[in-house]
């Protein structure tokens, strides 16, 4: 049986809201946004980002309650290798339909938010992993 989120969940909602908190903490910082919810058949990328000359691939990770104080890792830990493999390929496509940035430097950065909605913490990994 597969399971799929309804549009509209509880749970699209908790991550279009930490979306949200990672969108505003990236511009606060002076990143600007490029596109927010990038999709291919290859995969997704939350938040498309300029960092000055850099074009800034960015997946958010959130995570709640307990899962956020150990036991299933925490947002940056759970971005193993196939979804790295996922986001290279979703940006690699992106950037083939947005050649004006083909030529750019690149780089991947995860956004973590921990704990409780109202408030969670945040961790920005700059460039997170490399291809």
């Amino acid at each position: 049986m597969i399971l799929k989120l309804r549009a509209g969940s509880a749970t699209q909602a908790a991550g279009a809201r930490g979306e949200d908190l990672a969108l505003a903490y990236l511009q606060r910082a002076g990143l600007t946004l490029a596109e927010r919810n990038f999709c291919c058949r290859h995969g997704e990328i939350d938040l498309v980002m300029r960092d000055g000359d850099v074009v800034v691939f960015v997946e958010v990770r959130y995570r709640r309650g307990a899962r956020a104080r150990g036991g299933y890792g925490d947002g940056i830990d759970s971005v193993g290798a196939a979804k790295r493999a996922k986001l290279v390929h979703a940006a690699g496509i992106w950037l083939a339909r947005n050649p004006r940035f083909a030529q750019q430097a690149c780089r991947f950065d995860v956004v973590a938010l921990a704990g409780e909605e109202a408030e969670p913490a945040i961790d920005w990994r700059r460039n997170a992993f490399e291809t």
